[in-house]
């Protein structure tokens, strides 16, 4: 599955957990990447749109910010990933 842009619906040359600084555009319409509409926790139905209970409210969720929390959708989350460190840590343990 491809990352599509959230404006045209281009497919982009880009993976899931790839860094993506704000100034990243689509080659296609040259629309912004990093915004919350192409974000894994961008849901509507949620408080402030997202998922991410942490993160600073964005009005603009169609244009570029500087949110921590932005990561494309696909791949781990951030949870399956601190359940494989502490799995690979509790195995270097074992007898």
């Amino acid at each position: 599955m491809g990352i599509e842009c959230f404006n045209c619906g281009a497919s982009l040359e880009l993976e899931a957990g790839e860094k993506i600084f704000r100034s990243e555009e689509c080659p296609s319409c040259f629309g912004k990447v990093r915004v919350c509409l192409m974000c894994r926790f961008y849901d509507p139905t949620h408080y402030n749109e997202c998922r991410e209970s942490e993160a600073e409210r964005v009005i603009h969720k169609d244009r570029a910010n500087y949110c921590e929390y932005f990561s494309l959708p696909g791949g781990p989350t951030e949870e399956e990933k601190a359940r494989d460190y502490l799995q690979e840590a509790q195995s270097l343990f074992k007898d």
